[in-house]
This record gives C-alpha cells, structure tokens and sequence, in this order.
C-alpha cells in the first residue's frame, strides 16, 4: 500500500511565521549627504537665476558710434546711437543724456561703427587742419612714442638723416637736429610690421621741408609735454 507522508512538524517551542505578500519593491534609504548637496545646488541656481534677471533690468543707455568716423572729424547728432550696457560697466561711456556735449566736437582717433564712446574717445576746440597744411608720415616702431597719439596733440618732427646723407655730413657733431612743431591730425592703424601712418598738420611755411622729411623716412615724433 503507498504511505501517506506526514506533514513535518514544526520544532517544539518554535513559533512559525509566514511573511506577508506584497509588491512593492524594497526601498533605498537616501544618503542624508546627497540629498544635502542637491538642496544646495538647487539654492545655488535659484540664486544665479535671481541674479541674472535683476542684471538683465539694470542696464544705462549710453552713447555708441552709428557708423564710423575717422579721426579729426567733427561729430554730428546723426553719427550717435544710444546702446544698452550693465550699470556697473568699467567702461568710461557717455550716458545718452550727455549726448549733445559731444556735437561738435571732433574725434581723438579713429572710431568704428558700433563702439561706445568714451571721455577719450573726442577732443574739444576748432579743427587742427584749419588754416595748414596735413603731411602723412609712416613711422616705424623706435620714430613715435609708445602713448598712442591723438588727434589735437602737439607734437615736434625732429629730422633724423642717415648716416652718410648730405643732411647728415652738414651737421656737425653736438649739434642740434632740425625740427619743426606740428599737431596731430588723425592717426591710423598699425599694420603688420607696427607701423603706423600719422597725419600731421604744420604751418604752410614748414610743410616742403616736413614733407621732404617724411619722404626718405627720416624722421622721429616726439609728443610735447602738457604740462
């Protein structure tokens, strides 16, 4: 005959316990310390966002070049632009309510279409070509001081011949070179070499002789003291 197996029982003094069914999925525990730095990044960019929106409403209107000027002409209202820019900008611009200071006024150097224009950027009082004469002179690096010429600088041309040219040989050693006073006009930019192009305004009388200068390269600028 087949037997009947028995159910086994349970140990005495063994209590059995059935686990409950779910299905649910057992749950991480979430680091304290992660969840900390996300809190934190989240302030973090909360506090950028913040920042860039009150940015983005401080701006000033300032004063920018609508299309470019060259340099010892005079600034008409149609030659200005407002533009927008941070208020704490390191930039020295001219706010748009100062806008009419600059009308008549001519340009330092030369200024390209959309830049801001700054105290430095115009120089007061008439034309320095007015009543004279303009030469254009190529100076090299070593011919023009490092501070960057303006327009309105008075200047002195000192001849500098060649060694062994007949203006060299006619002056005698300890001699004072030849010079003539002028005014900068406008002032290009360097190429590649640093040279630079200067036009300078002289008197009628000394324009042969600057000219003569500036042909053979034989000349040096030096920039008057203001004070």
């Amino acid at each position: 005959m087949p037997r009947t197996k028995q159910p086994t029982e349970s140990p005495q003094g063994t209590a059995q316990t059935l686990l409950p069914i779910t299905n649910d999925a057992p749950r991480r525990r979430r680091r304290p310390v992660v969840v900390g730095a996300g809190l934190s990044l989240a302030a973090v960019g909360a506090l950028v966002s913040v920042w860039l929106v009150n940015e983005a409403g401080d701006k000033v209107s300032v004063v920018a070049t609508r299309h470019p000027i060259a340099a010892g002409e005079s600034i008409k209202a149609s030659d200005l632009v407002p533009a927008e820019i941070s208020h704490d900008s390191a930039l020295k611009s001219v706010s748009t309510s100062r806008a009419s200071d600059l009308i008549g006024k001519q340009a330092a150097t030369d200024l390209p279409a959309g830049v801001l224009v700054t105290e430095e950027s115009v120089s007061a009082g008439a034309s320095v070509t007015k009543g004279k004469s303009v030469i254009g002179i190529l100076a090299k690096p070593g011919q023009l001081p490092t501070q960057k010429l303006r327009s309105g600088d008075s200047v002195t041309i000192v001849h500098t011949p060649q060694d062994g040219s007949a203006a060299a040989s006619s002056n005698k050693p300890g001699s004072t070179p030849e010079s003539l006073p002028a005014v900068v006009s406008r002032v290009g930019a360097p190429d590649a070499n640093g040279a630079v192009v200067v036009d300078i305004a002289a008197a009628e009388v000394n324009s042969t002789s600057l000219a003569a200068w500036a042909a053979s390269g034989s000349v040096a600028i030096v920039l008057k003291a203001t004070s």
